[in-house]
């Protein structure tokens, strides 16, 4: 399986670069979950991260490539599809 060096944005990891694996599309995933344990035993809090752009080149306007961002509030949006209606109030 192929990696990618990926930096990482904001949170505990703001700096660090990770080799990150590659989906079957080249890909690195949409998001990355990092599990850190609790100092008291208890459940573990894990960072979640986003995959977002690292920017545009100049000249064309093409991707450079990835980055992951921190998601503070470490909840995943849920899937939005078509069929499905927003609850009445």
């Amino acid at each position: 399986m192929r990696s990618q060096a990926t930096p990482f944005e904001g949170g505990p990891m703001d700096g660090r670069v990770l080799p990150v694996l590659l989906g079957p599309t080249g890909h690195p995933p949409k998001w990355y979950e990092i599990p850190v344990p609790a100092p008291d035993g208890g459940p573990p809090t894990v960072l979640l991260y986003e995959r977002v752009p690292s920017g545009y080149s100049k000249r064309l306007g093409l991707q450079k490539g990835w980055k992951y961002d921190f998601r503070p509030d470490g909840t995943k949006p849920r899937p939005r599809w078509p069929w499905t209606k927003a609850p009445r109030a």
